[in-house]
This record gives C-alpha cells, structure tokens and sequence, in this order.
C-alpha cells in the first residue's frame, strides 16, 4: 500500500509539472509543487523528484533555477516557445527616486507577468520593472520602457542598477560609481545631479540586462 500511495504521489507531481509548464512557459520549484500537490514537506517532494529523475521522466540542472523538465515536452518549449513570462513587480523612478513601500509604487508580488524575448534572460531569473521619469533617456532609457533586472547585490562600477537608498526608503535607477566610502549614482540625462550617497546607506537590488521600449 505505500509503495502505491508513493507511485500515486509521483504521477501526481508528473501532471502537476506537465500543467504547470504548459500554463507559465517555466518550470515551478519545490515549493510550488508542495502546494499544488498537497504534500507534506519540501523533503518529500525532493525525495520524489529525485526518484523520477532516477527513472528519467524529468531532467534536472541543480545550478539552474526553476530547471525541471519533461523530456517529452522539452524540445516542444525549445521549439515553439521563443518567449519567456517574468513578473512585473512595480514601478522604479529614472528621476528622482519614489518611495518604496507604497502600493503602487513597488511589490513582493508580481502586478502582471509580461512577454519578453527568452534570449534576453537565458537561464536567469529575473523580474521587470516599468520606468518612470526620464533621467536614464540618454541611455534610451524612457518613461514608460519595462526594464528586465537580474537580481544581484553587487555590481560593475557603471552598470545599470535598481538601489534601494536605505534612509530614504526609496528606490532608484541609475548607474553606480564607487567613490571611497561613497556610492554616485548617475543619471543618464546631462540635465540632471547624481546622488552621492555613503556606501552604507545602499543597497543594489539588481542590474539591468534588458530594455522593453514603450512603442
């Protein structure tokens, strides 16, 4: 009876990720077929995922996130799906930075999920933001563009960032520059200052790899 109950389960999970791919275009995690099968634990749902992939009805890449597929629909999606769908988790200013924890400004959840080209993210996750102001256009950066962001706590001096200003609780696009204890940030527009700022008082939420402009 147990040994039953454990097949039942990884047929469930198998159909579970079958719909799951077919709806959202990407994988789900562990924590997502926790959910959607009912199971007790993240430990449990590892313990079947690693005997499908024993048995070779899933593929797994441990350093990719979100990488279970089924081999019998993977060439599919690598056909047919040259899109990808990523959250779009608010709005971030390219002027001067807007307040952070408000409703209509910044969210944990994603406000949609947008189209954007699978090449831009590659293996990657990211999620999007949509511009406001215009202190990023000489970069082609406008009001109104989706930015694609790669979250990352680190970056190159003059890569293109999304940074949280601590004392301010308020967030901002702009590329950064290290200067000793400081951090510039700089806007692409010749009209506008940079914010300098002690290194202290940032935090990068993630750098930009992609632009989706507004037509």
């Amino acid at each position: 009876m147990r040994t039953l109950a454990r097949n039942q389960t990884r047929e469930k999970i198998i159909r579970f990720i079958r719909v799951f791919l077919e709806e959202h275009d990407y994988a789900p995690t562990v924590r997502d077929i926790l959910k959607g099968c009912n199971i007790s634990s993240t430990a449990v749902v590892q313990y079947h995922l690693d005997v499908l992939e024993r048995e070779g009805r899933i593929q797994r890449d441990p350093e990719i996130f979100r990488s279970i597929r089924l081999p019998d629909i993977s060439a599919k999606l690598r056909e047919n799906f040259n899109t990808i769908r990523v959250p779009l988790l608010g709005t971030i200013a390219a002027g001067e930075p807007i307040p952070v924890p408000a409703a209509d400004t910044w969210h944990n959840q994603a406000l949609e999920l947008i189209e954007i080209p699978r090449e831009i993210a590659g293996t990657r996750q990211v999620f999007a933001l949509k511009v406001k102001g215009q202190s990023m256009i000489d970069a082609l950066i406008d009001d109104g563009d989706v930015v694609i962001i790669e979250p990352s706590q680190t970056a190159n001096p003059g890569e293109m960032v999304a940074v949280w200003i601590k004392d301010r609780r308020e967030v901002t696009l702009k590329r950064i520059f290290y200067e000793q204890n400081m951090v510039r940030l700089q806007p692409a527009n010749q009209s506008m200052k940079p914010i300098m700022q002690p290194a202290e008082n940032i935090e990068i939420q993630g750098r930009v790899i992609g632009v989706m402009r507004k037509l």
